[in-house]
């Protein structure tokens, strides 16, 4: 049994929708990878940019610490040089 002209039409438009969907989609998933690899990079600029914050507040917390130890020694001297006076 042969199609008759509405099935041949509704045929033909659901594969040229089909075959719009499909390149959409494939689009689609092309710009998705290439905003994931993005995403990847700035994660990545991100994470060495923490890091080196780290580092800098560590060594800011680590000359505090010596500063104020230094500070602590020169107290203790002074009071032994004003009591020795």
């Amino acid at each position: 049994m042969l199609m008759n002209t509405t099935e041949q039409i509704l045929l033909v438009i659901l594969g040229a929708a089909l075959a719009v969907f499909l390149t959409l989609a494939i689009i689609a998933t092309v710009y998705v990878i290439q905003l994931v690899k993005t995403l990847q990079t700035i994660a990545q600029k991100a994470e060495s940019l923490v890091e080196s914050a780290e580092s800098v507040g560590n060594m800011v917390k680590s000359a505090v610490g010596h500063i104020s130890l230094l500070r602590f020694v020169r107290g203790v001297v002074d009071m032994v040089h004003n009591k020795v006076k």
